[in-house]
């Protein structure tokens, strides 16, 4: 197929008028995806050839009914030839005459013609297109408000926006046309993020008229390259349309057919833009990482970008294996200004690659990449493969989906029997399995999809073990037609003014014809995969499919699938019998009926077609890194689809295999990252496709991980260190990359500069110098010379430096010395590191006596140097102590002689003060032998490292006091005779390591100290935890015992007494355990022979010790009668004793409560009190369980005090207990119970009565003997009539009687409780508003008390009912009282009495009170009252009088 012409070079102009004209009225042609697009030139013809005559054309759709439901867009047709399509020759022929035409002039002025005729037949058809839409749009209208209900659907999309690519700063629109009743709603979405247009003014323009609905992104950018949905939603439902937008720029390589950016006129090197060329560096990178399945990831770098602009934002771009990576849910983002990061927020092996950061500046781009290894998550099931892979959709259409996957790795131990693929609609959370049994091939067309819906799928592979964890989901994919999505996603690009070809209105009644190109595409064992070609007829209605099926030598045709026809030119076949032979057609159906057959396929036999890639070869392991291995191998032969290699690795021995890779590779080089150092490794390849994975190739031979050597890099700074008249001492510093291999020596060449011109360079030195110094001679005075130096090691000579600056060789005659040189630094740490350096070469007048060092930071100004050293040290060698952790420094040195201070050598490199990870320090040993050694460990070392030993930073010459001693990675030094002489720093230095090294003062003391413990290692001792002690055990025997803090089973004790071997017997009993290292002697009773000296000999191999305890004098004797006490008491436990003997205690009640605690009690036991010889108690059968004897005296007092006594008594015997309460003791106890009731005492309060005002306070419990003082203004009070103190129950109270202004002030009660010293005091202030709150109180009672005592009062005297014969005399008489004289008043049922004769009333000497009747009647029968009342007050008594007739008068009245 030949190639297209670009749409900017067909009409033969410069690119910028060109796309103009082409965006502005081009016309093309475009057919389905994935056909050719042919580009239509209309230089040829002025217009288009004009359109059938027909009678008033109509461009409204209408239904049955002849409602407007919509439009038509009509056909553009074009010529006769067009019609027919070009052939590639014809294209070719009329581009070429094209070309010839560009560069004539009345071409041109053609061009120009025809592009204005163009325009305007365009301007006209739109304005015809706009005319059209309004007038649609006003119908629909006014249907939908005559009838709503009837119109109401789904929106529709009548015209999807299409896919443009454009170019950087350029406009593009995306336009649709959408139905729907209601109205539907319009929104935009960018990558799934809806556009908000006004929070963007300037950059987004959303404009909907009349169902016509557009995006207008406004100068398209980079980040403008997205995919775009607009999405219509009403109360029927929603639709969505795709289409996407590529931004293009100038920049890297571009297509062949486009031309190149303007230049400038600016030569080969950087761009610069606005007169800045702009530098960047990547620092602080990632390495190479490796992370599991699930887990998060960051890979971030600081860029430096100088210089610095405010707001100046660069290019920053992740790629995986070279594919530019866009922000997802699995990737995200981030720029801080200075740092760029991106995070992977879900690990899959998906993500596992050669990531790379790629930072663009106007003036070019810097990028840096590592790998990233990601290993399978633990499995779910033990013994389960990993999870498939890369799961991704090769073919979609309407009926089915073909989905693709990449094997994992990691098979679990056992063969992988096969893939289950599981699909999920988008939008929901449900998975269903698509596929009952596995399948081996790594591919499956599912079926069973609904048409238009997307759907994600997953894999999971199965074993004998179980089921592996599920592969990450698939991008969502949709069930539809290609051609629909070709049209929703616009594959085309760039952008040419493509439209889409369709018909008017589709042939109704007309059945389709054959389908064309039937093939087989695809066959498995588990399926078959149809495709063909829809026939040749255009604007046929409803095109579906049958596929029919016979086996291979009969003409019986079956149909495949007979309930549903395919809707796409595709399909996929199961269940056919694997190893039998089938043919295959298809037949075309629609409304019209079903069409003739396609020609049958070829007979395809069911089964794979797809081997197994043949095993990979020739796999051979390089070293590279201390980590890594490049493995290479030779394809598989023959392979066909191949996806990749997988790479194992296994330590040589082990039989263990471990996957290199996760993720096939598909290149025969590989780099194995993760290895361990040292180990020697074999690595198997195999390949696989979707038929499966190959068998392993053969294995590899041993290759031991370790870096590999490389010729070193060029030494670097180059100075002059002494100069004479004809020879010129140079200095240089070492390379920074080794080769990994010892450096064996230095070249240094040399030639002359004559009038700044070079001449030819000259070897100095034809053997190579070990030293980072070199004289070299044979030259001439006052003659410039430069210089450059080359590093050799075994791999080679390296390539030679820089050339040197030019130096002229003179005579050096100043007095100070020259400059030191070799600056090198060791032992670095977070505050701390070691400067070492050399003597410079010039010492000057005198010999050089001293030594000072400049410090400053790295990053810090000239002026930031300053000495560490006021004095001059004669080392070459200096501590640098108290340094900033993680700052970086540099340092520099200069000597002094007697004639001053000479040239500063040059800087030393920066070194950042860190302490690295595994850093260890010298650590100084005694051993059992008493030999001190230094110990040093490096974790960090590699094959060829070697642990260099130095005292005093020089090396050590003298073997015969030191021994050196390696293994591993440990070294140790063993000083021979220790001694004065060993006495400085000792320092050990790793080679091949990135600096590991560490030092260790042996200082006058720590000599002494070492060698004092070297003694004691020589000459050990059984170290003791306790000395030989003494202790009395029950039954007075005593205890001589000591323990060893460690001691072996073959260790022995003597026992000593007064220096004669005690032996065991029955006066002495021997143990020794050797367990807890406690050795004891117990002997039953001191008697006075035992006076004297007992010591423990000690002896384990050759370790003694001994430890003696004198027991003479009184020591002796207060043991003896300890042992004897202790004897006695034993006996004494024997029957019922007292534990506890009786004491007393006091409770918070007041209580006095004696008790006593016993034991070894039975219930024959008893228990007799006494007081002062009398019994008072006895306590029979007393229980076990009790183990307390008590008597409780509730209220003591002074006939309490006595001796009291307790008695314990049985078969076994008695024993006695005594307590003494009398005089002193006593006292002690009242002292206590006074205690608890001042404690228990109320705060002082003040209270008013109708004498005075009363203070007081309450006790818990009162005790006559308690000693109480009352005090005013601190001083005791003298009590008197009106100043009287008093105890009522458990108040103690002060009544001040007809208390005064005199009587205000302080008052205080205290209880003299320790024996008439003083005690607890409580106090009150009786003045102020208490004291006058207190008198008018008291005022107020005894008012109230006067009115009490003389208000009028009936004393008494009358009953209260008095029953009396009728014509008896009634006469009551009561007593009377108050003052003044009441007044008394009679009542009878509440009315006043008076005096008469029936009734009489008196009233005799003022107190007694009369109520007579002389003749009661019965009306006389009623209610009684008097009433006595004077000015303090009234009362009444009442009573009643029932008078009744006796029988027999009653009967005598009848």
């Amino acid at each position: 197929m030949s190639t297209s012409v670009p749409f900017y070079r067909k009409y033969g102009r410069s690119y910028d008028r060109g796309y103009r004209y082409q965006s502005g009225s081009g016309y093309s042609v475009g057919t389905s995806a994935g056909t050719r697009t042919r580009g239509l030139d209309r230089s040829s013809q002025s217009r288009p050839d004009p359109l059938p005559k027909r009678a008033n054309p109509s461009y409204l759709a209408v239904d049955r009914e002849n409602q407007i439901i919509g439009y038509v867009v009509p056909v553009f047709r074009t010529s006769q030839e067009f019609a027919a399509g070009y052939s590639d020759e014809s294209r070719l022929r009329n581009t070429a005459t094209y070309m010839e035409r560009r560069d004539m002039f009345t071409s041109g002025l053609e061009m120009e013609r025809s592009e204005q005729i163009s325009r305007k037949e365009t301007m006209r058809e739109s304005a015809q297109r706009i005319s059209l839409n309004k007038t649609l749009y006003e119908h629909e209208e006014h249907f939908k408000r005559m009838n709503e209900d009837s119109l109401m659907h789904v929106p529709e999309f009548i015209i999807k926006p299409r896919s443009h690519t454009v170019w950087e700063k350029q406009c593009v629109r995306l336009h649709c046309t959408i139905s729907g009743w209601p109205d539907p709603r319009v929104v935009w979405y960018k990558n799934n993020v809806a556009i908000d247009h006004l929070a963007n003014a300037g950059k987004y323009k959303i404009e909907s008229k009349y169902s016509v609905h557009s995006l207008e992104i406004n100068k398209c950018d980079f980040e403008d390259t997205a995919q775009y949905r607009v999405s219509a939603m009403n109360v029927k439902g929603e639709v969505s349309a795709y289409a996407s937008v590529v931004v293009k720029r100038f920049k890297g390589e571009v297509d062949e057919f486009l031309p190149a950016p303007r230049r400038t006129g600016v030569k080969d090197g950087p761009v610069s833009e606005y007169g800045i060329t702009f530098q960047t560096n990547i620092v602080d990178n990632f390495g190479v990482s490796f992370g599991r399945e699930g887990e998060t990831m960051s890979l971030g770098c600081t860029v430096i970008i100088y210089p610095a602009l405010h707001h100046y934002q660069p290019e920053v771009q992740w790629y995986r294996d070279g594919v530019l990576l866009s922000p997802s849910k699995w990737n995200h983002m981030h720029w801080s200004g200075d740092r760029a990061t991106l995070t992977l927020t879900h690990l899959n092996k998906e993500d596992e690659g050669l990531y790379t950061l790629r930072v663009t500046t106007k003036s070019g781009y810097k990028s840096y990449s590592a790998y990233v290894f990601v290993r399978d998550a633990e499995a779910e099931v033990e013994g389960a493969p990993g999870a498939p892979l890369d799961v991704c959709c090769l073919d979609a259409n309407k009926d089915y989906i073909i989905v693709s996957w990449k094997q994992p790795a990691v098979d679990g131990g056992s063969s992988i029997l096969g893939y289950f693929v599981d699909r999920c609609e988008v939008g929901t959370t449900h998975w269903i399995q698509c596929n009952d049994t596995p399948i081996k091939f790594a591919r499956f067309p599912v079926t069973g999809l609904v048409e238009g819906r997307s759907y994600i799928f997953r894999v999971r592979a199965v074993n004998q073990s179980g089921m592996s964890r599920p592969s990450r989901v698939s991008e969502p994919v949709a069930a539809m037609d290609p051609a629909d999505r070709a049209r929703m996603r616009g594959n085309t690009a760039p952008w040419t003014g493509q439209i889409i070809v369709t018909e008017e209105e589709p042939a109704e009644g007309i059945v389709p014809g054959r389908p064309q190109e039937l093939q087989v595409t695809e066959a498995t064992k588990n399926y078959l995969v149809l495709s063909w070609k829809p026939p040749g007829e255009k604007g046929l209605e409803g095109v579906m499919y049958y596929v029919e099926k016979c086996v291979s030598g009969t003409d019986s045709w079956q149909r495949v699938n007979t309930e549903i026809p395919v809707k796409s030119p595709r399909f996929a076949l199961f269940d056919l019998a694997e190893g039998n032979s089938y043919c295959f057609r298809v037949r075309c159906c629609n409304a019209a009926g079903v069409g003739e057959p396609s020609d049958p396929t070829e007979a395809t036999t069911v089964g794979d077609k797809l081997d197994t890639p043949s095993a990979p070869s020739k796999v051979v392991p390089t070293r590279n890194t201390d980590t890594s291995v490049v493995v290479s191998w030779e394809a598989s032969r023959d392979a066909k689809e191949l996806v990749g290699y997988y790479i194992e690795a296994s330590i040589v021995g082990s039989n263990i295999w471990e996957p290199c890779n996760n993720k096939p590779v598909n290149v025969t080089r590989f780099i194995c990252h993760g290895l361990t150092t040292g180990e020697k490794y074999v690595f198997r390849v195999r390949a696989v496709n979707a038929a499966g994975l190959s068998p392993f190739s053969p294995e590899s031979e041993p290759v031991e991980v370790k870096a590999a050597i490389a010729s070193p890099a060029p030494p670097y700074g180059i100075s002059v260190l002494e100069c004479v008249r004809d020879s010129m001492v140079l200095g240089w510093k070492q390379p920074t990359f080794i080769g990994g291999a010892d450096i064996s020596g230095y070249f240094v060449d040399y030639r002359e500069v004559v009038d700044g011109v070079e001449g030819k360079w000259q070897e100095a030195n034809i053997r190579a110098v070990s030293e980072r110094a070199y004289r070299v001679t044979d030259l001439k005075e006052n003659k410039k010379y430069q210089f450059q130096v080359r590093a050799a090691n075994i791999a080679g000579v390296g390539i030679p430096s820089l050339p040197s600056d030019t130096f002229l060789c003179e005579e050096w005659t100043i007095a100070v010395p020259g400059p030191p040189h070799d600056l090198q630094l060791r032992e670095v740490r977070g505050d701390s590191m070691v400067l070492l350096w050399k003597s410079p070469v010039y010492q000057g007048r005198d010999p050089v006596n001293g030594f000072y060092v400049d410090m400053k930071e790295a990053e810090a100004p000239e002026e930031a140097w300053r000495g560490l050293n006021t004095k001059a040290t004669e080392n070459t060698f200096f501590k640098v102590k108290n340094l900033k952790e993680q700052e970086s420094y540099v340092f520099r040195v200069r000597a002094q002689n007697q004639a001053g201070v000479g040239k500063s050598s040059d800087i030393s490199e920066p070194v950042q003060a860190v302490t690295k990870p595994g850093t260890k320090e010298i650590l100084v040993d005694v051993d059992d032998d008493g030999v001190i050694s230094l110990n040093f460990e490096c974790a960090n070392m590699t094959p060829d490292s070697k642990f260099v030993w130095s005292k005093n930073y020089e090396d050590m010459d003298d073997s015969s006091r030191l021994t050196m001693e390696t293994k591993g990675n440990k070294s140790k030094v063993t000083f021979n005779s220790p001694g004065e002489e060993d006495i400085g720093i000792y320092s050990c230095l790793v080679t091949h390591t990135d600096g590991a090294s560490s030092s260790y003062t042996i200082s006058p003391e720590e000599m002494k100290r070492l060698l004092e413990i070297s003694h004691d290692h020589k000459f050990p001792t059984i170290p003791l935890k306790s000395d030989l002690a003494v202790e009395m055990l029950e039954k007075g025997r005593v205890r001589f015992w000591l323990q060893a803090e460690k001691i072996s089973a073959n260790a022995k004790v003597d026992y000593v007494f007064n220096d004669n071997v005690m032996a065991q017997g029955e006066k002495y009993k021997m143990n020794f355990d050797k367990n807890t290292g406690v050795v004891e002697l117990i002997m039953e009773s001191l008697m006075p022979e035992d006076e004297g000296t007992f010591t423990f000999q000690m002896q384990d191999g050759k370790a003694t010790n001994q430890s003696s305890l004198v027991l003479i004098g009184d020591v002796f004797k207060d043991l003896q009668k300890e042992s004897e006490f202790q004897r006695k008491e034993w006996f004494r436990k024997q029957g019922p004793h007292f534990i506890e003997y009786l004491g007393y205690e006091v409770t918070p009640e007041c209580c006095v409560v004696l008790k006593c605690k016993v034991g070894n009690i039975k219930k024959e036991t008893t228990a007799i009190w006494y007081k002062d010889g009398r019994e008072i108690k006895a306590d029979q059968n007393l229980g076990f369980t009790e183990g307390v004897l008590k008597l409780e005296i509730a209220q003591i007092s002074k006939k309490d005090a006595g001796v009291y006594e307790t008695v314990l008594k049985d078969e076994r015997g008695q024993d006695t207990s005594k307590l003494n309460l009398t005089d002193q003791c006593f006292k002690d106890l009242m002292s206590e119970v006074f205690n608890y009731i001042a404690n228990s005492s109320t705060p002082l309060k003040i209270t008013s009565t109708d004498q005075g005002i009363r203070l007081y306070t309450f006790v818990s419990y009162y005790n006559d003997l308690l000693p109480v003082t009352w005090h005013y203004k601190d001083s005791a009070i003298a009590f008197s009539d009106r100043l009287k103190s008093g105890v009522v129950g458990d108040q103690l109270w002060l009544q001040i009687s007809e208390p005064t202004e005199k009587d205000m002030g302080k008052y205080a009660i205290e209880f003299n409780i320790n024996d008439g010293k003083g005690g607890l005091r409580r106090t009150v202030e009786l003045s102020g508003q208490a004291y006058e709150d207190a008198l008018a109180e008291f005022k107020r009672l005894k008012a109230a008390a006067i009115a009490e005592k003389n208000r009028a009062r009936v004393a008494g005297g009358l009953p209260d009912v008095v029953t009396i014969q009728e014509g008896k005399a009634l006469n009551l008489t009561c007593n009377i009282s108050g003052e003044p004289l009441p007044q008394v008043t009679w009542l009878k049922n509440d009315k006043e009495l008076t005096s008469n004769e029936h009734c009489i009333l008196r009233l005799e000497s003022g107190k007694f009170a009369s109520f007579t009747i002389t003749g009661v009647s019965t009306a006389d029968t009623g209610k009684y009252s008097i009433l006595v009342k004077n000015k303090y007050g009234t009362e009444s008594a009442e009573f009643t009088v029932s008078v009744f007739i006796p029988e027999e008068v009653a009967a005598r009245k009848k």
